[in-house]
């Protein structure tokens, strides 16, 4: 057999070149697989889970503020006129966008006395038919659109205004009165003086639809075939809806008194959206949607 023989290669110096860049490369491949130790110390203890006891916050939409009613309105009335015959500044921007629904009772004391007494005064009234089978209710606004205590000059954003009272503002309640007499009083002694009121006010250049423009809100109440027509023992309701509008001063209640011995008369000013006569027990006989 031959002999073999051992070949020793000697490396170029261009290949002591390649080894050195391989050796380099295998070093920072070494140092990305490295995996560092991990951090030494105490574990941080799990969130605790919610217990069925805990309770349950729920946030929900914000609650519609009520509607205002006669007793707020009046109550709005009268600090307005107590401000303004003390000289004080009056309040009430607060209540301008509010919503109100006010009940005014009328036809406590029974009918008038026949269907031509339905005159425009802004009082509401109900009185027999002729044949007296038929009850007739009826309110006829008032005009107030150059009225000295409503209408505001040229500036006043307003093309009509009409007035609805809102009697007995000294009782807040929605029902009819339940006095029959007090000895401090005359017989036969006349009503007060009305000094509180709604005033449905009408934009210009806005929608006439709404306005009345002299005519009634009547309706007639017909009495079933065999049915004994008979009056109301707690009288009609006369329902007003809307918002609280402002005068040009801002404000939803303006006041004014010739005396300071007078009681004030206040209007409060309002957009109506429904008119509405009722019985006492809330039963709807007859609406209109201005809007």
């Amino acid at each position: 057999m031959g002999m073999m023989r051992k070949i020793v290669t000697i490396p170029g110096p261009g290949g002591v070149v390649r080894g050195v860049c391989a050796l380099a490369v295998a070093l920072m491949l070494a140092q990305c697989d490295r995996v560092e130790p991990e951090a030494t110390g105490p574990t941080p203890a799990p969130a605790p889970a919610p217990s069925a006891s805990d309770p349950v916050v729920v946030i929900g939409p914000p609650t519609p503020r009520a509607a205002l009613t006669r007793a707020d309105i009046l109550t709005a009335a009268s600090a307005a006129a107590s401000a303004y015959a003390a000289g004080q500044p009056q309040s009430g921007e607060s209540l301008v966008g509010r919503r109100f629904s006010v009940r005014i009772a009328f036809g406590c004391t029974g009918p008038a006395a026949s269907e031509a007494a339905g005159a425009p005064d802004g009082l509401a009234r109900w009185s027999w038919s002729r044949d007296g089978r038929a009850a007739r209710l009826s309110m006829t606004p008032i005009d107030w659109t150059e009225s000295a205590l409503v209408a505001a000059g040229p500036e006043s954003p307003w093309e009509a205004v009409e007035g609805f009272w809102a009697p007995r503002p000294w009782m807040l309640s929605e029902d009819c009165p339940r006095l029959e007499g007090d000895s401090l009083g005359s017989a036969g002694a006349e009503a007060s003086p009305q000094t509180v009121a709604l005033a449905a006010v009408f934009e210009k250049g806005g929608s006439r639809i709404g306005r009345r423009s002299g005519r009634a809100y009547a309706f007639t109440r017909r009495f079933e075939a065999g049915q004994t027509p008979s009056a109301p023992e707690d009288g009609y309701r006369l329902r007003l809806e809307g918002r609280l509008a402002a005068f040009p001063d801002g404000r939803a209640v303006r006041c004014q008194a010739d005396s300071p011995d007078q009681r004030p008369v206040c209007v409060v000013a309002v957009v109506l959206d429904r008119v509405a006569y009722e019985e006492a027990s809330g039963a709807l006989l007859s609406e209109w949607r201005p809007g």
